[in-house]
């Protein structure tokens, strides 16, 4: 055990973290997301029972999102007609809020196809069991 990582972040987990350098990026996955399929190219890590805000939370209190971006956080764009709602998103903001000065401004769209090619080019992609649409986020790491 270690004093101020979230139990949430298993040792192998911490070591991609540490692996990943300035401009690398992580996709964190809700359960319908096709982690295997994006991540032939990429490290695939399974959180399974966990949602993707507690992973979230955990993950931004040690690593740095990229200031030398403007959008360094990217969640899947609702895909046009489609009625659903999002309401996970006003949770990440509030996340983003509480360990980036930027909060919200920091949070861009990309199109869903868009972002299925940008998570194929991930360093790390998180499975996890959360059942909110339209739930992926991908950040990108800055420097400590």
């Amino acid at each position: 055990m270690l004093k101020g990582i979230p139990p949430i972040l298993s040792p192998e987990f911490l070591k991609v973290l540490c692996e990943m350098g300035h401009g690398d990026r992580i996709v964190i996955g809700d359960g319908n997301f096709p982690a295997q399929s994006m991540g032939k190219d990429s490290i695939v890590l399974r959180c399974d029972g966990h949602g993707v805000a507690e992973i979230l939370d955990a993950v931004l209190t040690v690593f740095p999102l990229d200031t030398y971006v403007e959008k360094p956080v990217q969640l899947m764009a609702v895909m046009a007609g489609d009625p659903v709602e999002t309401p996970i998103w006003d949770a990440y903001n509030e996340i983003l809020k509480k360990h980036d000065s930027r909060g919200a401004g920091a949070v861009g769209h990309i199109e869903r196809f868009a972002f299925y090619e940008e998570a194929r080019k991930a360093y790390a992609i998180v499975a996890t069991s959360e059942g909110a649409l339209y739930a992926n986020i991908m950040l990108q790491k800055g420097v400590v």
